[in-house]
């Protein structure tokens, strides 16, 4: 964050400042107490379980220069009407101050944070780069990411998602971007939503905020994705995996580890990729970050070269892991969705070629009244790849364990338990040498800690 006075904070936010006039902020902006550093701002918000300026004092106490508040503490502060929107008009106003930065932003269903991790990987390679860690990509996230920037920063990359129409607007409101990525359109949310079109309404709107000069990136593999085509001013690059796109993947395989191999084309020229990211579904990821990385004047081959690079930054996404006793386990418990799903377990089908796969499957949130329905038909695609063990953890994944049982053909086994422990407990005593199991499930699953615990095992 660049310094900026007590007052200039006031003024961006629309507060009143209390306090010596010579205060002077010089980030970061945190919202957790004990992340104050020497010279950050504590902003105060008032949650449902704690209200953040009942640690004002100690915030001051341990170096920051000012708090945020909705009330006046005691101390240097900004007193504003409301902290969140605060925040996004502070972000708003350094950006401001920020001519020299190039703003990428992302969205889609599915994809969104690796594909963020990507472009900032293959961006800071032309200039310093600020991007959020995990999925900070809502409207307290987006904002202290932004503010994470300084007169030093090029890049700044962005995630936004949304939980219905306006969300990204509001978002893009906060942080223009120069460059906006929609990777797809699927069902993640639908239950919020009320259909997919809704969706690519809401995904949209990232489009929509591109001015004129610069660039809507957009999956060209995607109708829906396409389509918004006409909803930007900027300057439409496509990518994907038919001949049409402006950027595409030819000559896709897989190796043994599901790792993507192809030849990256753009119109400047072709270079061959080899991925060390698992899964199909991380080569559409991939393109667009090359796309995006294209329009800040990347070359191909130094996009190629970087993409080679790349490994999971962001935690709980595809991380595998090889035990001492040879089983592997593949860790993308951070969330889950239909097409998410499906495209993982296509990656354990493939990475467990002549060996056993498990998977340990927990609920997919917020998929309203076609839970039920989108839930069996993950159970018979686990059944019809021929899976050799299905744990469907938590009551709201039941339906799962139905799926796989009206698969008639299928002969591996389905088992059902209440809780992560139980989870553990019911693979660990099948586990042989050499197996391959997926862990994946929604947030509020909580199966990271089945992972762990699996991994932890091996440590013992």
């Amino acid at each position: 964050m660049i310094p900026l006075p007590l007052a200039t904070i006031a003024e961006i936010t629309g507060g009143t400042a209390q306090g010596p006039p010579d205060v002077v902020v010089s980030g970061p902006v945190v919202i957790d107490s004990r992340a104050v550093r020497p010279g950050a701002l504590f902003a105060a918000f008032k949650g449902e379980r704690a209200d953040g300026h009942d640690f004002a004092a100690g915030a001051l106490a341990a170096g920051a220069a000012a708090v945020l508040s909705q009330r006046a503490v005691e101390g240097p502060c900004v007193v504003v009407p409301d902290v969140q929107e605060a925040l996004g008009r502070l972000a708003r106003g350094l950006l401001e101050r920020l001519p020299d930065a190039t703003v990428f932003a992302v969205t889609g269903s599915a994809g969104k944070t690796s594909t963020k991790d990507l472009i900032a990987h293959l961006v800071s390679r032309a200039g310093p780069t600020v991007h959020p860690p995990g999925s900070f990509n809502n409207e307290i996230g987006l904002p202290l990411t932004v503010l994470r920037a300084d007169a030093a920063t090029r890049h700044l990359v962005l995630e936004m998602g949304a939980r219905g129409i306006g969300h990204i607007a509001y978002l893009t409101g906060i942080a223009r971007p120069d460059v906006g990525v929609v990777l797809n359109v699927g069902t993640a949310h639908v239950g919020e939503f009320g259909g997919r079109e809704n969706i690519a309404r809401a995904k949209g709107e990232i489009v929509e905020a591109v001015p004129p000069g610069g660039t809507a990136v957009l999956n060209a593999d995607d109708p829906l994705v396409a389509a918004m085509a006409s909803r930007t001013r900027g300057e439409v690059v496509t990518f994907g995996r038919g001949p049409d796109a402006v950027v595409r993947a030819v000559e896709e395989t897989l190796d043994e580890q599901g790792r993507g191999r192809f030849t990256l084309v753009t119109p400047e020229g072709s270079a061959p990729v080899a991925l060390r990211l698992h899964g199909a579904h991380a080569v559409p990821n991939a393109l667009a970050a090359a796309a995006a990385a294209r329009a800040a004047g990347l070359p191909v081959e130094a996009v190629a070269a970087a993409l080679a690079e790349a490994v999971p930054e962001s935690r709980w996404r595809m991380e595998v892991t090889e035990r001492a006793d040879g089983v592997t386990v593949v860790n993308d418990a951070y969330n889950a969705n239909p097409d998410s799903m499906r495209a993982a377990l296509d990656v354990l089908v493939h990475m467990a070629r002549g060996r056993r796969a498990y998977a340990v499957l927990g609920e997919m949130a917020e998929l309203g009244d076609s839970a039920v329905a989108e839930h069996a038909k993950i159970g018979q695609h686990v059944a019809r790849s021929g899976i050799a063990g299905l744990i469907v953890v938590g009551a709201n994944a039941a339906a799962m364990a139905e799926g796989a049982g009206q698969v008639a053909s299928w002969t591996g086994e389905c088992v059902q338990v209440d809780d992560v422990g139980a989870a553990v407990a019911a693979l660990s005593e099948r586990l042989a040498p050499r197996d391959v199991v997926l862990v994946k499930g929604s947030r509020v699953a909580g199966l990271e800690r089945a992972a762990e615990a699996l991994l932890a095992e091996d440590a013992r």
